[in-house]
């Protein structure tokens, strides 16, 4: 007696996969109009973007109070450099902020919180997870090129250790290898994370799909991507000079500069063709 074999086709659904948004081409202009709007919407909201802020700049400071407690000063250094490019995911409330200021919907404590804590539902989690990969990747390496260059008698204190750096050949040239490969890292955690965060908090995409999409938003205009990084590094480690607190204004103007860049270089996946 024969027996229908089942079709195994149906226990699956197809996969379908999503639609990509389009790519702008981002210039000096819309850089220049992204900060302006930026700066605008900090105006608009103050009070939001002074908390997001603070919060980031109390984040920093508890750093320093860490690496001070456990006779690591001199960590604070490669800290520092790679410490903007957390950024992108620490402001998410900034983007919602931006977001409800363009849309001209009521702007809530109550609202920008849940947004804020439903990320961890969503695909922002998985991107966080990258960007603290990659920058733990940073501190081993750098701990990794003191050992190779410098020895186990590195300096605890940042005097010292800054001493040892600038003065001796040895220290130059850890200097030398750890800005490359910290430029090479920097460059590939901006990349995947300028436009994938705002991206996901106004969409449905997936993060893998949302980090391709910032990929190739660098991609198709890098020297203006390239220097909105610079730009963005510049001006979070100057605000941090003064002990952090300089981020308290400097990181939610940046915050909604970048939401605004993020709609200037996507179209809508509705949109696209």
């Amino acid at each position: 007696m024969s027996q229908t074999k089942p079709d195994l086709r149906q226990e699956y659904t197809e996969y379908v996969a999503p639609k990509m948004p389009g790519i702008n081409k981002v210039t000096w202009g819309i850089i220049g109009e992204s900060l302006r709007k930026g700066l605008a919407d900090f105006f608009r909201a103050p009070i939001y973007g002074l908390f997001f802020g603070g919060f980031f700049a109390a984040g920093g400071l508890a750093i320093l109070f860490f690496l001070n407690v456990l006779d690591t000063l001199w960590l604070i250094l490669p800290i520092m450099i790679a410490f903007p490019l957390i950024g992108p995911f620490a402001a998410t409330g900034i983007y919602e902020v931006s977001h409800k200021l363009s849309t001209g919907e009521p702007i809530t404590w109550k609202g920008i919180l849940l947004t804020v804590f439903s990320q961890r539902e969503r695909q922002t989690g998985w991107i966080a997870f990258v960007v603290l990969f990659i920058f733990w990747v940073w501190i081993y390496l750098i701990r990794v090129l003191i050992a190779i260059f410098m020895g186990f008698g590195t300096p605890s204190t940042l005097s010292g250790f800054v001493d040892a750096v600038l003065t001796t050949s040895n220290g130059m040239a850890f200097l030398a290898t750890g800005t490359l490969i910290g430029a090479v890292l920097a460059l590939i955690l901006f990349s995947a994370t300028v436009i994938s965060m705002p991206l996901i908090l106004d969409t449905e995409l997936d993060f893998v799909s949302a980090m391709i999409t910032s990929f190739k938003t660098v991609a198709a205009s890098p020297i203006p991507m390239l220097g909105w990084g610079v730009v963005i590094t510049l001006l979070t480690l100057l605000a941090m000079a003064p002990a952090f607190l300089g981020l308290i204004v400097v990181f939610p103007i940046l915050g909604h500069a970048t939401w605004h860049l993020y709609k200037a270089a996507t179209i809508p996946a509705d949109s696209v063709s």
